[in-house]
C-alpha cells in the first residue's frame, strides 16, 4: 500500500480503499495487495471527497469503500464520496459487513457499480475488478439465444394478467411450472400474438435463466437498484428474449438480499410489466418476503406447488396461519399437486383426499410425474414443449395454460 498523496514518490495509484479505519478490514488489505501490488492507497472518510475532487485522482480506476454497521450514521458522507467518484469517472466497489439492506440499497442507487460482502469470498475482489475493467459489449455483437435483443414497450396499456407460482417446499417444481406455463402462453395462437413476460423474483438462487439457457445480465441489477427511475423503456431494456417469443427478467448475476426491494418497488415492477405484456408470470422464491403480499394481492391467479409429503403439508399450514393472521387472501391461492399418483393408484387417491381435508384446502390441479425428461429439459435449457412435447407433464401444463387463456379471453369479452 502507498500513500494516496499524489505528491509522494510512489508507483501510480490505480485504486484506493476508503474507510473509517482500513485496519478493521485486514482481508481487504490482503486482497488489494494481491490484485494491485503497491499501486493502491488508503483514504479515510474525511479525506476522500477532497482527494477525489483533485485532477490527479482521475487517473484511478476505482475506489473500494469498506464499511460496517458502525458507519451507518455516515451514509450521507459515503453517498457524497460515491457521487464525487462517479463525477471523476472513477468506479466504486462497496464492501460491507452487517449493513442493513435498506442502507445498502440506498448506496447502490447512489452509483456504486459493485457490491461485495465482508469477509471477502476468495477471489471475489479480483473478479469484481476484472468486471470493472472489461469493456461493455455492444448489444449487436452478442450472439446466441440470450442476445440483448431490444424489446419495445407496448404502444398501449395492455393491463396484463398476473400469474404467480410459488413452491411450498424446495423441489416441488415451481420454477419448472413457471417456465413452461409462460412458454405455453407465449405460443397461444392469436391474431395479434400474445406478449408474455416471465419474472424471476428469486434474487438469490433463481434458476429461470438456467432453465432457458439465458445469460444473467447486469442490467437487471441496475434496474432493481433504482426502481423509482424505472420507466417502460428501462424495464424492457433489462429483459432478454427466448426464441423471440418469451421475454424474461432473469435473476441478477450476484446474490441480493431478499429484502433488497421494498413493497413499493415490487408493486411498481409488476405494474410496469402489466402495462407492457398480456401475461406476466412471476416465479416466486420459496420463502415469504416483505413483498409476498404485494404479489399475492396483484396476482389474478396465485399457484402454490405442493407434493404428497410432509414438508408441503407442514409449510402449507404455516402459510395458512400467517396469511389469515395478517388478514391476507389465503383463499386466493390455487394448489397444484405435482408428481400426483396415477388414477389407478387407489391408495394414492385416498392420501390426496386426506391431505386436502386435513389442510382445509382444495387441490385444484394434479400434475403427473414427468420423469427424467423434465430434469433433462431443465439442464439443457429448453421448455418441455421443445424437448419432450409428448411428456405427460407438458401436456397437463399446456391444458392449464389453455384454460387460463380461455378464461382471460372470456372475461375480456364480457368486460
Amino acid at each position: 500500500m502507498t500513500s494516496a498523496d499524489p505528491t509522494a514518490q510512489s508507483p501510480q495509484i490505480l485504486a484506493c480503499t476508503i474507510s473509517r479505519d482500513v485496519e478493521n478490514f485486514d482481508l481487504l488489505i490482503e486482497d488489494m495487495e494481491s490484485v494491485l501490488g503497491e499501486a493502491w492507497g488508503d483514504l479515510s472518510l474525511q479525506e476522500a471527497t477532497a482527494f477525489l475532487s483533485q485532477p490527479e485522482a482521475r487517473t484511478m480506476e476505482f475506489v473500494a469503500i469498506a464499511m460496517d454497521e458502525s458507519d451507518e450514521d455516515q451514509i450521507p458522507q459515503i453517498e457524497a464520496i460515491i457521487q464525487t467518484a462517479r463525477s471523476a469517472g472513477i468506479k466504486v466497489i462497496l464492501i460491507t459487513e452487517n449493513v442493513s439492506a435498506n442502507q445498502l440499497h440506498q448506496l447502490l442507487r447512489s452509483g456504486a457499480e459493485e457490491f461485495l460482502p465482508y469477509p471477502l469470498p476468495e477471489g471475489e475482489l479480483a473478479s469484481a475488478v476484472e468486471r470493472l475493467r472489461a469493456p461493455v459489449p455492444a448489444p449487436e455483437m452478442q450472439e446466441g439465444p440470450d442476445r440483448a435483443t431490444k424489446i419495445a414497450p407496448s404502444k398501449v396499456n395492455t393491463d396484463g394478467v398476473v400469474l404467480a407460482v410459488q413452491g411450498m417446499a424446495g423441489g416441488t417444481g415451481a420454477t419448472t411450472m413457471a417456465v413452461n406455463l409462460a412458454w405455453e402462453l407465449a405460443n397461444m395462437k392469436a391474431d395479434t400474438g400474445t406478449r408474455v413476460a416471465l419474472l424471476d423474483m428469486n434474487h438469490q438462487f433463481g434458476s429461470v435463466a438456467t432453465y432457458l439457457d439465458l445469460t444473467r445480465r447486469d442490467a437487471v441489477h441496475e434496474l432493481l437498484s433504482d426502481i423509482e427511475a424505472m420507466d417502460d423503456e428501462a424495464f424492457c431494456a433489462s429483459l432478454v428474449q427466448f426464441e423471440d417469443k418469451l421475454n424474461v427478467l432473469t435473476a441478477p448475476p450476484d446474490i441480493l438480499p431478499m429484502d433488497y426491494l421494498s413493497q413499493d418497488d415490487v408493486a411498481a415492477l409488476i405494474e410496469t410489466a402489466r402495462h407492457n405484456f398480456d401475461y406476466v408470470v412471476v416465479d416466486m422464491p420459496s420463502v415469504i418476503t416483505q413483498w409476498t403480499d404485494v404479489v399475492l394481492n396483484s396476482a389474478h391467479v396465485y399457484l402454490a406447488m405442493i407434493e404428497l409429503e410432509m414438508r408441503s403439508a407442514q409449510n402449507t399450514l404455516r402459510l395458512k396461519r400467517v396469511l389469515q393472521a395478517e388478514d391476507l387472501p389465503f383463499d386466493k391461492i390455487r394448489f397444484i399437486l405435482n408428481r400426483a399418483p396415477k388414477f389407478t393408484d387407489l391408495t394414492g387417491r385416498s392420501r390426496i383426499k386426506r391431505l386436502s381435508e386435513s389442510l382445509g384446502i382444495s387441490i385444484d390441479v394434479q400434475m403427473p410425474d414427468g420423469g427424467k425428461p423434465v430434469l433433462q429439459a431443465c439442464d439443457h435449457g429448453q421448455p418441455l414443449a421443445e424437448s419432450a412435447a409428448k411428456n405427460p407433464l407438458r401436456k397437463e401444463i399446456a391444458k392449464l395454460a389453455a384454460q387460463l387463456h380461455e378464461l382471460n379471453q372470456t372475461t375480456s369479452e364480457a368486460a
